[in-house]
């Protein structure tokens, strides 16, 4: 009887995990807005541009037409279901769930697509109207330009994407949808 999968896993991304853990970051996070109000936040999100990573552009994926919707929860989680079209023109979806981090104005948030393991989702810029947003890890390794529309105005976007600049993100590396 072998190991199952999950287990399996785990132990191939234990050793990783370990790793990040002890390695300290080479400079202090980004800082992220003061306040969301996640009533506001909740609803569907545009991606408009992003850094590459595996979740989206691994496995043949590629994902183009990519949306988050946020939903507030009776327990005070947020649903989170991310959908794209993959290489084929398939619609790929994955759900999640997060929560907002104590003392952080809710704009810290840990979202786990596969328990035990959870991802920091930081709002680093958030227009006043809640029209755009821009989202990162603390290592600057993740980075996404949300908007609530499929099309962002240019002069929207390049605020956007000064806002990350202004954080220490690698712009350059950004892929517009």
């Amino acid at each position: 009887m072998g190991v199952p999968p999950v287990i399996r896993r785990l132990l191939l991304a234990l050793p990783l995990l370990l790793a990040a853990c002890a390695t300290p970051p080479a400079e202090p996070p980004p800082a992220t807005v003061a306040q969301v109000d996640l009533a506001r936040y909740a609803g569907t999100w545009h991606e408009i541009a992003r850094f590459p990573n595996r979740f989206q552009d691994g496995g043949g994926r590629a994902c183009t037409n990519t949306t988050a919707t946020y939903t507030a929860r009776p327990d005070g989680t947020i649903g989170v279901v991310n959908r794209c079209r993959d290489a084929r023109g398939e619609e790929v979806a994955a759900t999640a769930s997060a929560y907002a981090v104590d003392a952080s104005g809710n704009a810290k948030l840990r979202v786990t697509f596969f328990w035990p393991f959870y991802g920091d989702y930081w709002v680093i810029g958030l227009d006043p109207d809640y029209r755009w947003a821009v989202v990162g890890a603390p290592g600057r390794n993740f980075l996404w330009v949300l908007s609530r529309t499929a099309a962002m105005i240019e002069a929207d976007y390049t605020a956007a994407v000064e806002v990350a600049r202004g954080q220490g993100f690698e712009v350059e590396r950004l892929r517009r949808e």
